[in-house]
């Protein structure tokens, strides 16, 4: 019997109709084909991984780039909503320099990472999930113009105008995101002929995308939060496939992109609260949900445990 077939038969056995917590039994049916047993409990850690932009200085984020240093120093002291809900998750939160300060090259005048470089961030994420050691993963970011980033990867790997997945980032109005629509209309074609990753990506999001692969390796859990987490995860895929196979979606983000990358990954998220701060955020405040899952596979009365009538549906 494989494991998501022991979980669905534990659920079954469980004080309720058959199939009556509804999503909450596909999640910890997936978890525990994920993990290839069903587990008792979820450790958990969220990382959030950061970057600068050379792009940002073409003018597609309502930020600065200082901002990018200024919140990782707000991560580090606690005091941002990650720090908050990681908290309250129970969840170990990482935070790493992936490129800040230094940053990517902007995509508009060469690639933004040499082939060297994204082969060093992917390497660095990787060599974190070994040094992991939990169930589930949550990706976060940071960095002002990852917006951008993930819109030019997502139009790059699904072939799609620039238009469809290009939003307001940050807070942009409607001028700054018709800049930004030109910015990477401009910068897709420009490396059409290029790795994607390399050439629009980021060293956060080809860090994050490692990690992802190095999860999926250990049969890990791997939590997206937004859309910028799921354009990591589509530069993973495409280095390893099996990678889907780990994947949840904690949210929907409004970036209108995010929609896009969902189908592309087959998935269906867990919340749709009009989040768009990134942070891993969103993973965090779906993490209780998976946690839930497990317990109520560890912890609630069975039919025969609790001498309830079982009538088979």
């Amino acid at each position: 019997m494989s494991a998501r077939e022991e979980a669905q038969r534990a659920y079954d056995a469980k004080t309720k109709p058959r199939g009556s917590l509804g999503r909450l039994e596909e999640l910890g049916c997936r978890i525990a084909e994920t993990r290839g047993f069903v587990p008792t409990e979820l450790r958990s850690a969220i990382v959030v991984a950061a970057g600068d932009h050379g792009v940002a200085r073409e003018g597609v984020s309502a930020y600065p780039s200082d901002v990018t240093a200024q919140m990782v120093a707000n991560f580090e002291a606690g005091g941002a909503a990650i720090n908050v809900l990681a908290r309250r998750a129970g969840a170990e939160l990482r935070v790493v320099d992936a490129g800040v300060g230094q940053g990517t090259a902007n995509m508009l005048e060469r690639p933004a990472m040499t082939a060297e470089e994204a082969a060093n961030a992917l390497a660095d994420g990787e060599a974190l999930a070994a040094e992991l050691d939990v169930d589930v993963v949550g990706l976060g970011e940071m960095g002002i113009g990852n917006t951008t980033s993930a819109a030019a990867l997502t139009a790059a790997f699904l072939g799609l105008d620039p238009a469809l997945v290009c939003g307001r980032g940050t807070g942009l109005d409607d001028e700054g995101v018709a800049r930004k629509i030109d910015v990477v209309r401009r910068a897709v074609a420009l490396h059409v002929d290029a790795d994607p990753l390399a050439a629009l990506g980021g060293f956060e999001i080809a860090f994050l995308a490692g990690l992802a692969i190095g999860s999926a390796r250990r049969r890990r859990v791997v939590l997206l939060d937004g859309f910028i987490t799921g354009a990591a995860a589509l530069a993973a895929i495409r280095i390893e496939p099996g990678v889907r196979d780990v994947l949840i979606a904690s949210h929907r983000s409004p970036e209108p992109g995010h929609a896009h990358v969902l189908d592309a990954l087959g998935l269906e998220p867990l919340l749709d609260l009009g989040l768009r701060l990134g942070e891993g955020s969103g993973a965090a405040l779906a993490l209780p949900l998976l946690q839930a899952s497990i317990a109520i596979l560890a912890e609630m009365a069975t039919f025969e445990s609790a001498g309830v009538t079982d009538a088979g549906r």
